[in-house]
């Protein structure tokens, strides 16, 4: 069977390939279940991720839905799902915060504009060649600051102002209202944590998050905790997509925004290429990454178009589409179909779910996503030790720009100093 090797260097959808070659009955049921699989895992985590970004919950599924379409409709890997991803929670909160929900869409729709170039530039490649160090020192150091962002809504705290965006001022924020401690948010939010770890366990192939999550839905009114809700927040969830909307352009915004949209196009391509690469690794294909970036950028435009988040290829729900035994892109495009049908007729369900419980879903998340065994291996080595250190703590004490620029400088001046010699971890 071709891996798709010989093809890598098309602009191509595989989609368009896959069809091709035939598709028949078989291979649409397995999508299809498939693609019900990773929409049941998609549901919670989706909401989780815009709540932990600073908007309303509807976006997230909106990026799901739009996003996620367009990724497998027009992408250059077979089993990519696409949609917002934790690694963007800090940025996006930032953002927002900054520039309001108009600065992200013009944020989110520029950097999608900056992927479809660098893959239409045949730039792809060039992205894959970012040292090992480096990716794993940014992602643990995203995994921290995502852990520290959800220690508020996680204990119910009551802050006296603002939350801060920083790590370090964040925790002494938070250590000021301790006394505020709502124990049954804090209770909901750990119980769903332990839930999910638990069922992972004992239950691998159980949807343990959304498990977890409507468990927490139903104690909260059954035992009359007093916990903030989707619904008590934000009102609840609407009932299906908003009419596609070009945010309001301004040069002035356009010019404050660049550096913002720099660092959401470099986090995207590194998290689609390495998710469509852990995609490879799993099924012997190969991904055509230059038509991979293309599609994540035109991802990006039309997920702003209806005001969602950054779209992004990711990794857990990617390998449980190949794990569920997804055939094609069809079961990317059937995982969005999944969740609008949830926004038609089951949205106000969604109004009962805890923060806390949401909270508890990041909590895993961010557990899950810092390689923790690959973190100690690569300490072993000095030199790969220094770049792993440096990238993480930039990342963790400024910002995740110059966590990347930091730990490839220091690799590129390791590579030239003892040039021939192989690095362990490299």
């Amino acid at each position: 069977m071709p891996t798709g090797a010989a093809t890598a260097h098309l602009y191509r959808p595989k989609i368009v390939t896959v069809l091709s070659e035939g598709y028949g009955g078989r291979a649409l049921k397995r999508d299809v279940l498939a693609g019900l699989t990773v929409a049941i895992v998609a549901l919670p985590l989706s909401m989780a991720i815009a709540v932990a970004s600073g908007v309303s919950p509807d976006r997230g599924l909106y990026t799901a839905i739009v996003g996620g379409f367009m990724v497998s409709a027009l992408g250059g890997s077979r089993f990519q799902i696409g949609g917002p991803a934790g690694a963007f929670i800090v940025l996006v909160a930032a953002t927002v915060g900054k520039f309001g929900i108009e600065g992200l869409l013009l944020t989110v729709l520029l950097s999608g504009l900056m992927l479809a170039m660098l893959g239409a530039l045949r730039l792809g490649s060039l992205i894959r060649h970012i040292p090992h160090a480096v990716t794993v020192g940014f992602t643990a150091g995203i995994a921290v600051t995502i852990l520290a962002s959800q220690l508020k809504e996680l204990g119910g705290l009551t802050l006296a102002g603002a939350e801060p965006g920083p790590v370090v001022p964040k925790l002494a924020a938070l250590g000021h209202a301790l006394p505020t401690l709502n124990p049954a948010a804090a209770g909901l939010g750990v119980g769903v944590a332990a839930l999910i770890f638990a069922l992972r366990r004992w239950k691998p192939t159980w949807p343990g998050m959304l498990i977890a999550v409507a468990a927490a839905a139903l104690v909260a009114p059954l035992c009359h905790l007093d916990v903030a809700t989707i619904g008590s927040r934000f009102g609840g969830v609407p009932h299906g997509l908003p009419a596609p909307r070009l945010p309001n352009v301004d040069l002035a915004l356009l010019r404050q925004i660049f550096p913002a949209a720099l660092s959401f196009t470099m986090l995207g391509g590194i998290e689609s290429l390495l998710s469509a690469k852990v995609a490879d690794s799993m099924t012997g294909r190969v991904h055509r990454s230059n038509m991979e970036l293309v599609a994540q950028g035109l991802a990006n435009v039309v997920s702003a178009l209806f005001g969602g988040l950054s779209v992004t290829g990711t990794i857990a729900r990617t390998a449980t589409n190949i794990r569920a035994g997804a055939a094609s892109p069809v079961s990317g495009m059937l995982h969005a179909a999944f969740l609008l049908l949830f926004m038609l007729v089951a949205a106000p369900l969604a109004s009962f779910v805890p923060l806390a419980a949401l909270a508890g879903v990041l909590v895993v998340v961010s557990w899950n996503m810092a390689e923790k065994a690959e973190f100690v291996r690569l300490m072993k080595n000095w030199r790969t030790a220094a770049v792993l250190l440096a990238t993480f703590g930039l990342t963790l004490l400024h910002d995740l720009t110059a966590g990347i620029v930091a730990g490839c400088a220091l690799a590129a001046v390791f590579a030239l100093l003892h040039r021939g010699v192989p690095e362990e971890g490299a």
